[in-house]
């Protein structure tokens, strides 16, 4: 692994530390309480005593959940080992592409409506940023057109030409009442 990779890493693990341990507390706590359910469920349901099934066997067994108790802690362990892995792990797929998304609107911010987020071809959230970059390009164009509209007051202003003043003005504040504030 390299090491700007590896850095990248370490660095996505501490963006949004709230968010990661919000999601990370909500996976773990499913996995937990499926787990916990899941266990509880077979023990009851195997707490009935067991004469007649059993009879013939060569071990003595009082109730079907003295062999399963061993089953039923086992299966819980490997949810809780799973869970927890999946726990870490699902949050890097998300952060990771919420970090660069972050990164680029910062920018957008600034005043740079040039900009195109892009993720990699394995990340999560492409959906979204397809929306966000939709969203970037039309601020870019509505910008575009008041610019041009600006300039258009300008030249006009420097010929002294009040018609074309007012028709440009017009225009502007045509624009300018579309956007909602």
């Amino acid at each position: 692994m390299k090491a700007g990779m590896y850095k990248r890493k370490l660095l996505n693990l501490s963006v949004e530390k709230e968010f990661q341990m919000w999601l990370l507390t909500r996976i773990f706590g499913v996995i937990v309480l499926s787990s916990v359910l899941a266990a509880l469920i077979l023990f009851f349901y195997a707490r009935h005593e067991t004469v007649t099934s059993f009879y013939s066997a060569h071990i003595k067994i009082r109730r079907v959940s003295d062999l399963l108790l061993p089953v039923i802690f086992c299966g819980a362990s490997v949810s809780i080992v799973a869970g927890a892995l999946l726990a870490f792990f699902l949050p890097q797929k998300i952060a990771g592409p919420i970090f660069r998304i972050e990164k680029d609107l910062q920018a957008v911010r600034g005043g740079d409506l040039t900009v195109v987020i892009k993720l990699r071809e394995h990340d999560t959230l492409k959906g979204f940023v397809a929306i966000i970059n939709e969203v970037i390009a039309d601020l870019n164009v509505g910008a575009k057109g008041l610019q041009g509209e600006s300039e258009r007051l300008q030249e006009a202003l420097l010929e002294d030409d009040q018609a074309e003043v007012l028709a440009a003005a017009k225009c502007l504040h045509k624009k300018l009442g579309q956007i909602k504030t």
